[in-house]
C-alpha cells in the first residue's frame, strides 16, 4: 500500500485524539456541554483538526473529564456529585414500584453542574409513571426518545437538578445496555446507591 500522506497521518495520529479527548473534556468541564459527540466536535474545531480527524471514544473522554474534574474542581465536585446522588436516592425511594435505577453520569462521577440526573425505570406504560407523579404533584414533559426501546423520557425538576426518568418495558431490565462504543452501562438500585453514599 502506499505510504500515507502527511494529511492522513496527522488524521489518525493518537497525539491528535489525546487533545482532541483533553479539550472535549474541558468543554464539558468548563462549558457544561454534555453530550460526548458535540464536545468532540467543538474540540476539533477548537484544534484546527480536520473534519473527519478519528475521535477518541467516549471512554477516552470520560477519564480526562474525572482527571480535569479532580484536578480543577477538586472538592466542590465530589460535594456536587454527593448532592445530586442524595437527589437521585430519593427519586429511586419515590419511584420504587418501578425497579428504578440511577444509571449516567451521577452513577460514574462526571457529572457537572449542568448534567442532568438519568433514572432507568421498568413499568408497563409511561402513562402509569406520569400518573403516578401527577397524583404526587409532581409535573412531567415529555423529551425527545433517541434509543427505539425507550418508551419514554420523563424530565421533572428536582431543587438540585433536572432528572431524566427513562422509561422502558419491564422483560429489558434483564438485558444489559451499552453505551454507543459498546461498554456496558452501569447502574444501581437504591441501597446500593445507599452504601456508595455511606463510604
Amino acid at each position: 500500500s502506499p505510504p500515507m500522506t502527511r494529511h492522513e497521518r496527522q488524521r489518525t495520529s493518537p497525539g491528535n485524539r489525546a487533545s482532541i479527548a483533553s479539550a472535549a473534556a474541558r468543554l464539558m468541564a468548563e462549558d457544561g456541554i454534555t453530550d460526548y459527540h458535540h464536545a468532540k466536535k467543538k474540540a476539533a474545531r477548537q484544534l484546527g483538526l480536520p473534519e473527519h480527524t478519528a475521535f477518541p471514544d467516549n471512554a477516552e473522554v470520560e477519564a480526562e473529564l474525572r482527571a480535569y474534574r479532580s484536578l480543577y474542581q477538586g472538592e466542590e465536585h465530589e460535594e456536587l456529585i454527593s448532592l445530586l446522588r442524595h437527589t437521585a436516592l430519593e427519586l429511586l425511594d419515590l419511584l420504587a414500584d418501578f425497579n428504578p435505577y440511577l444509571t449516567g453520569s451521577v452513577l460514574d462521577g462526571t457529572a457537572g453542574e449542568h448534567s442532568g440526573i438519568d433514572i432507568l425505570v421498568f413499568a408497563d406504560s409511561a402513562k402509569e409513571v406520569e400518573i403516578f407523579l401527577l397524583n404526587r404533584g409532581i409535573d412531567v414533559d415529555h423529551v425527545e426518545v433517541r434509543n427505539e426501546r425507550v418508551e419514554a423520557v420523563l424530565r421533572m425538576e428536582t431543587d438540585t437538578a433536572d432528572a431524566d426518568l427513562i422509561i422502558m418495558p419491564p422483560n429489558m431490565e434483564r438485558v444489559s445496555l451499552k453505551h454507543h462504543d459498546g461498554r456496558p452501562r452501569d447502574r444501581i438500585r437504591a441501597d446500593a446507591l445507599r452504601a456508595l453514599l455511606k463510604e
